[in-house]
């Protein structure tokens, strides 16, 4: 049998702001933002590839445009389907 590999763990934010000096609070502020960040992103990149899908243009033409794998553009289209119905059922 090999060495046996210690097992990391993220901190907690209570123990970042500790070995930090800082309030946990803003530790929680500081993390939250990049993720923030990442899900406007993504917002707008469902929003464009839908737009243009409704343009009529392909998934090639759709990846061509955006920059991206045809297969991210069947991600962000289905994605965007999902919430759709989640906000229908919501609705109800």
């Amino acid at each position: 049998m090999g060495a046996e590999h210690p097992v990391r763990r993220n901190l907690t934010a209570r123990e970042t702001a500790e070995r930090l000096g800082i309030a946990p609070r803003t530790v929680r502020k500081i993390m939250a933002e990049p993720r923030n960040q990442f899900l406007a992103r993504a917002a707008e990149r469902r929003e464009q590839a839908v737009a243009l899908r409704a343009q009529g243009l392909s998934y090639l033409e759709i990846a061509a445009e955006m920059g991206c794998s045809t297969g991210t553009v069947g991600r962000l289209l289905h994605d965007a389907r999902l919430l759709e119905k989640k906000a229908q059922q919501q609705a109800v």
